[in-house]
């Protein structure tokens, strides 16, 4: 199946001058301001260490469903105070073990390049495009992630647009995948091809049959759901799915569907999981600076007709 091939640069597209039919919101408490035609806004005048009127929450929530990703500027949230902002919104979601937070605070994980020592050890992760727990029976709704510590330069995190990704492809391969189901699996994950599962994480993580072109719960709009999760698709031959898979991916990650946030001092970003791919980008020395994020999220719901897989053809 051959894809568009349509470039831009990251970079043109996150600094072209918006023109869509989505205008800048301003109430007495804050401005709303599109950051790129692909995705994404910019919220400011709002202090998140304060809980929102619901009138507040309603237009927050809009704005959600309208950019995928929003940024909030100039914040300096406690752990605490994160857990309080994300929970307005739902259901906090817990972590796998190995991203659990502290004792105090197990919801919040921090996200780094610091080894034991507390310093750089040159290891940056989630580096591939997924999204978040897709693997799990109720895959995240929405991600929160706060800028605690930053590098001089880059570090950036990049998102993908699965909306704009499926719209793009044409009638005919629409019909080829719009029944086709595609398997999210933990212990099957591409991340962790040199990860050994142990019994009762494979137990606790069955892979999860979910349509490749689901409909968001709250948009009704078509989107591509992928992500190095999807390990391959159901009822087709394993290495044949696999391939179509990547080839996929490889499309909806092309830069003119990309929106690359560059981090400020402060920011805080909630996007939507169910709608978007995205990756961190090494794009500093991992090695020499520290990179620390403050990571909650949402729980969502299944996607339509989600289910236990059935095993992979081979």
């Amino acid at each position: 199946m051959k894809m568009s091939t349509n470039q831009t640069t990251d970079d043109q597209a996150s600094s072209q001058v918006h023109n869509g039919s989505i205008a800048d919101t301003d109430t007495p408490s804050m401005h709303i301001r599109q950051l790129s035609p692909v995705m994404a806004a910019e919220v400011i005048g709002l202090d998140l260490r304060h809980p929102f009127d619901e009138q507040t929450r309603q237009v927050i929530h809009k704005a959600f469903l309208d950019y995928q990703v929003l940024v909030f500027r100039d914040q300096n949230l406690s752990k605490a105070e994160q857990i309080a902002f994300t929970g307005q919104f739902g259901q906090l979601e817990e972590h796998r073990s190995r991203n659990l937070g502290d004792a105090e605070f197990p919801l919040v994980h921090v996200v780094n390049n610091l080894g034991a020592d507390g310093q750089p050890n040159g290891k940056l992760k989630s580096t591939a495009w997924h999204t978040d727990k897709s693997f799990r029976p109720a895959p995240a709704m929405a991600t929160i992630l706060h800028a605690v510590m930053l590098p001089p330069d880059g570090g950036d995190t990049c998102f993908a647009n699965m909306y704009d990704a499926y719209e793009a492809l044409s009638a005919a391969q629409k019909s080829q995948i719009d029944n086709v189901r595609v398997v999210h699996s933990w212990p099957m994950s591409r991340e962790n091809a040199n990860h050994a599962m142990s019994e009762e994480e494979t137990k606790a993580n069955p892979p999860m049959s979910h349509a490749l072109a689901r409909v968001h719960p709250e948009t009704g709009r078509r989107c591509l759901y992928l992500g190095i999760h999807a390990a391959y698709l159901e009822d087709v031959d394993f290495e044949r799915g696999r391939a179509r898979i990547i080839e996929l991916e490889a499309h909806a990650t092309q830069p003119q569907f990309v929106y690359r946030h560059r981090w400020q001092q402060g920011d805080l970003l909630m996007w939507d999981n169910r709608c978007l791919l995205h990756r961190a980008d090494a794009n500093f020395d991992v090695a020499h600076f520290p990179r620390v994020m403050h990571r909650t999220c949402l729980v969502g719901t299944p996607t339509e007709g989600q289910r236990i897989a059935r095993a992979p053809l081979r």
